[in-house]
């Protein structure tokens, strides 16, 4: 059985097929638009989006080497996400599904990324703590199966790799933050810099007092200075930001005795955080680094599971920008 996924829930267009056991093809298109404003521009990402919709979709039909009447299901994010950009993918799935009479899933974004360190792996059948890190998420759960969740903890403010956006863009090293922050934090000291590690009660996050103490230590710097200790503060930011996700999985896993932890989104891809992850002595689970971002083929994964459990959607599933993951 073979099953399409379509993600368009911000500015990646990605589009992927799923075979049971790998993902035949993946396709993604990044809108580099975006880069001079350094964030992403909704009504920029919806067009985007509908000019590349088919062109990304052709190119995973050649890359796979499938046809379209060879596809099963057909999955798509419904969000939460930018309302222009869920409806071009959702619009373009519900076409494609009525036109070739396929069924139709919908997925949660936030449900994709969880499971999306086990595309082409097993299920555990146990609980497992899942961590979401990505640009517009930081939430922590329990995961239970698929549809079957417990949110533990989620961002009081900015999600962890928006901080990562905003501080790439304050010390001028580019859009995303992410991969920009840690190819200059391997060239500085971690420890040049000591930003406070910030620690809400309980399990929810908070990045934002962390964006503002580095705008003020930068603040104080000359001109020279900021450019000289670029290498410092991407370090120091870096190793703060990563802390602050290891004290809430160390507190995660005290509380509820849950030794399996999943890491997924953007910030999964970091190296300090897989290493520290690693460094906790539980049985850890993270995505392929091409599978970290947004992408089609955690979508077709997920859809593909729901679907040989006999799942489907209706035609009429709006797209919902605030969507929650909730228990089914």
């Amino acid at each position: 059985m073979i099953v399409l996924g379509v993600e368009t829930s911000c500015d990646d267009t990605g589009v992927a097929f799923f075979d049971g056991e790998k993902v035949l093809a993946s396709t993604l298109y990044t809108q580099l638009s975006h880069f001079q404003f350094g964030g992403v521009v909704p009504e920029i990402a919806s067009r985007n989006h509908i000019k590349k919709m088919l062109p990304v979709f052709k190119k995973a039909i050649e890359d796979s080497s499938i046809s379209i009447n060879e596809i099963d299901g057909i999955a798509a994010t419904y969000g939460p996400g930018l309302i222009g950009s869920l409806l071009v993918g959702l619009s373009f799935a519900k076409g494609l599904s009525y036109s070739i009479s396929r069924p139709f899933i919908g997925i949660n974004h936030l449900e994709a990324h969880l499971f999306s360190p086990f595309i082409g792996r097993s299920i555990p059948e146990e609980p497992f703590l899942g961590l979401i890190a990505s640009g517009g998420h930081t939430e922590l759960y329990i995961v239970n199966g698929i549809s079957n969740y417990k949110l533990l903890g989620s961002t009081l403010d900015d999600a962890c790799g928006e901080a990562f956006d905003k501080v790439a863009k304050l010390i001028g090293v580019g859009y995303p933050g992410g991969p920009h922050i840690e190819m200059w934090a391997a060239r500085g000291n971690p420890f040049g810099f000591n930003f406070p590690v910030p620690d809400p009660p309980g399990l929810d996050f908070s990045f934002s007092g962390l964006k503002t103490a580095v705008l003020y230590a930068y603040k104080k710097l000359s001109p020279e200075e900021r450019i000289k200790d670029i290498p410092e503060i991407a370090a120091s930011f870096m190793r703060v930001a990563i802390e602050a996700l290891i004290i809430k999985l160390k507190r995660a896993i005290k509380e509820t005795g849950i030794e399996r932890v999943a890491i997924s989104g953007g910030v999964s891809a970091n190296s300090l955080l897989r290493k520290r992850v690693q460094e906790l002595g539980v049985r850890n689970y993270f995505p392929e680094k091409n599978f970290t971002s947004d992408n089609g083929g955690m979508v077709a994964f997920l859809g593909y599971q729901y679907l040989v459990r006999g799942k489907s959607s209706q035609l009429d599933l709006r797209a919902d920008a605030n969507a929650r993951l909730i228990s089914k």
